[in-house]
C-alpha cells in the first residue's frame, strides 16, 4: 500500500537491517476501545507492506482503550516498545513491551505502567545518556496538571521499571506561540505531546515535542543548554506549524535525515508524512 493510504497517528520509524518499520496509533480506534498495534514495512518510504499486527491484547493486558504512540527501540539484543495505554478505572501510563524482532509479537515487559501510577501520563520515549544510562522521557498530561509537562525518569538497565523519580524538563506554557485548548470535560490548559530526543553532530541535545498554536497542531523543538537531559531546555522555532505534529527524526538508508509526523490532525484523516531535514552542528532545519 502507498504511504497516503495509511491512517495512523504518532508515526515512528525504526530503520533496521535495510528496511523501514513504521509504527503508530491506529486511527480508527484512537479515541476509544482498542486492542493492539500494527507495523508496516518498506524499503523506499512510499510503498509499504502491512498492516501486520505486532501487539494484540489477548485479554490479560491491563488496558482496554487509547492504545497510543508505540515506539520501538533496540536495546541489549532485543526490541522494546514504549507505548501509552488507558483503562477507565486507572491513570493513563506508558508500558514497555519486548520482542526479539521489529515485527513482534511484542509482549509486556514492565509490570504495568512505568510512569507514576497516580499521574496521567503519555507518549513515553527512550533516551540513552552519554554515560549509557536509559531514561524514559514522557508527558505529564495537561488534563491533570493544567500546564502540560515534559519529564524524564531514569530506568533500570533491563527497562522493567523506574530507577529514580521524575524530573521536570519544561512546561507547555513556556513557549511564546502556545495556545491553550479546552477539553470536553471543560478543562482548559496547555498541551505537551510526543517527546523525542535527538543529538546533533556537535553533541547538542534536542527534544522534539508537540503542542498547539494559532496555526493548529505544531511540531516544536527545545534545546538543552548543557547537552544532557538535566539541562535547561530553551525553546527554538518550531519545525512544522501547520496542523501536524507528534514527530520524530530518523536517518534514511541513503543517509538523508527525515522528520516524520502525522498530518492533518483530524480523526480518520491522519497520515504519516516525511520531510527532509538539514542537520546543522547544533540544530535541525527544514530546507
Amino acid at each position: 500500500m502507498k504511504r497516503g493510504e495509511i491512517n495512523i497517528r504518532d508515526p515512528f520509524v525504526l530503520v533496521h537491517d535495510g528496511k523501514y518499520y513504521l509504527y503508530g496509533t491506529r486511527g480508527a480506534t484512537c479515541w476509544g476501545e482498542a486492542d493492539g498495534f500494527d507495523v508496516y514495512v518498506s524499503t523506499d518510504l512510499e510503498n509499504w507492506q502491512g498492516p501486520h499486527v505486532c501487539f494484540h491484547n489477548d485479554g490479560s493486558f491491563w488496558a482496554t482503550m487509547n492504545y497510543w504512540a508505540p515506539e520501538v527501540h533496540p536495546w541489549q539484543g532485543g526490541f522494546y516498545m514504549f507505548a501509552s495505554f488507558k483503562h477507565p478505572n486507572l491513570c493513563r501510563g506508558t508500558t514497555i513491551l519486548r520482542s526479539d524482532s521489529p515485527m513482534g509479537p511484542f509482549v509486556p515487559h514492565s509490570d504495568g505502567p512505568v510512569t507514576p501510577r497516580n499521574w496521567e501520563c503519555l507518549d513515553g520515549t527512550m533516551y540513552v545518556s552519554k554515560s549509557g544510562k536509559p531514561y524514559m522521557v514522557f508527558c505529564h498530561e495537561w488534563v491533570q496538571v493544567g500546564d502540560g509537562e515534559i519529564c524524564a525518569m531514569q530506568l533500570t538497565d533491563d527497562l522493567r521499571a523506574a530507577a529514580g523519580k521524575p524530573m521536570l524538563l519544561f512546561r507547555a506554557s513556556e513557549v511564546s506561540w502556545g495556545k491553550s485548548v479546552s477539553h470536553s470535560s471543560g478543562i482548559t490548559g496547555w498541551v505537551t505531546d510526543g517527546p523525542f530526543m535527538w543529538r546533533t553532530p556537535d553533541g547538542t541535545l534536542l527534544c522534539l515535542w508537540a503542542s498547539f498554536s494559532e496555526h493548529g497542531y505544531t511540531q516544536a523543538v527545545a534545546v538543552s543548554d548543557n547537552g544532557e537531559i538535566d539541562g535547561r531546555f530553551v525553546h527554538a522555532q518550531p519545525l512544522f506549524w501547520n496542523d501536524g505534529g507528534h514527530g520524530m527524526v530518523f536517518r534514511a538508508l541513503n543517509g538523508q535525515l527525515y522528520l516524520t509526523l502525522h498530518s492533518p490532525n483530524k480523526h480518520l484523516e491522519e497520515r504519516p508524512c516525511f520531510y527532509p531535514l538539514l542537520e546543522k552542528p547544533d540544530c535541525l532545519q527544514r530546507p
